[in-house]
């Protein structure tokens, strides 16, 4: 099947200080219609910037290579009203505050029905009609009377189903959702994914789900990229990657989750702080803070390798680690004997 959104080779420099620095570097994916990709990675790590790049959303003055195709067409090439019916009607984009992307001073009916009037042509009786459908479809209760209220009258869980809403009301084919749920709690967060699953099941919407929760990319994408440093540092399969990371990064970062069934005194940090695409050192960008690294791993960048070809057993995605087939299956292993010989 031909993917939807096919992004090869992105690279982006941003102008800091009368100098370009490097944000993201060769950054590769594909999203079909119906699926969801998961982005995930700590802070700086380039899940924003990557998004943001393919709706262009980028500052003036950045520098972009590479390709973005959506349904075949060359984003970069987009002009004039092309641009404005890609950004209105075919990608729609979920901020994670939602507080900051809704004017504190029009009404919520206001917001919604902006777009609805402006790119369907509604009357402005049609668009309220359809506006309070939409808060119901999200469960919204009563949404005559949201319509008539402000953004501070409202939760945060109410405002973000309010942006999901306000994503959907136009149809779009592809869904961008940066980090939608971070700042909700545990119960409206399950709600709020529930809600966006099915809304995406009954519309077939593809969507890039960005992440700092590797079970809830797992739970809720068909496929999970790992950035680092602006580099996309794995590439796999969600029900894989949970169970098998091939990346010392991945496992790491899924050492340093708390889980249910885990009792454990102190969960392992990764050591170091995490690198910006521009700081990364020559060689592997995980490098200084992995204890699995060797002299190898610091001479040059490592390529993104296909699993398959270094496994044999049909497991499919990328890795850009050289050391990937000796280690496999013993990441989560040997961090528990490094932890138990150090206390």
């Amino acid at each position: 099947m031909t993917a939807l959104l096919e992004v090869q080779d992105l690279t982006v420099k941003l102008p800091v200080q009368g100098e370009y620095r490097t944000v993201l570097q060769d950054v590769s994916l594909e999203v079909e219609a119906g699926r969801t990709l998961g982005i995930v990675g700590e802070s700086g790590s380039g899940k924003s910037m990557t998004v943001r790049t393919i709706d262009r959303l980028l500052p003036d003055g950045a520098h972009v290579t590479g390709s973005i195709r959506f349904d075949g067409t060359e984003v970069a090439g987009l002009t004039g009203e092309a641009l404005r019916q890609y950004r209105a009607k075919d990608v729609a984009m979920i901020f994670q505050d939602a507080r900051a992307y809704t004017n504190p001073v029009r009404r919520i009916g206001d917001f919604l029905t902006e777009a609805l009037r402006t790119n369907d042509r509604m009357t402005k009786q049609t668009a309220v009609k359809k506006a309070t459908g939409l808060l119901a479809e999200v469960g919204i209760r009563d949404p005559e009377r949201r319509l008539r209220q402000y953004p501070h009258e409202l939760s945060g869980g109410l405002l973000q189903r309010v942006m999901i809403a306000a994503a959907v009301a136009v149809r779009p084919r592809l869904i961008l959702a940066d980090e939608p749920t971070t700042a909700l709690d545990v119960t409206t967060q399950a709600e709020v994914m529930s809600i966006l699953r099915r809304m995406q099941h009954e519309y077939g919407l593809a969507m890039v789900f960005i992440t700092h929760d590797l079970e809830l990319a797992g739970a809720v994408c068909d496929d999970t990229m790992v950035l680092y440093a602006g580099q996309v540092l794995e590439h796999q399969a969600s029900a894989s990657l949970a169970h098998d990371p091939l990346h010392p990064y991945t496992a790491a970062l899924m050492q340093a989750r708390p889980e249910i069934d885990r009792r454990v005194d102190r969960l392992p940090a990764i050591p170091g702080h995490p690198t910006t695409a521009y700081e990364a050192p020559v060689g592997c960008p995980f490098a200084p803070r992995c204890r699995f690294v060797q002299d190898e791993c610091r001479a040059e960048t490592p390529p993104l390798i296909p699993i398959e070809a270094l496994t044999g057993a049909g497991v499919q995605g990328l890795s850009r680690c050289r050391r990937m087939p000796e280690l496999r299956g013993r990441l989560f292993e040997t961090v528990e004997i490094v932890e138990e010989a150090q206390a």
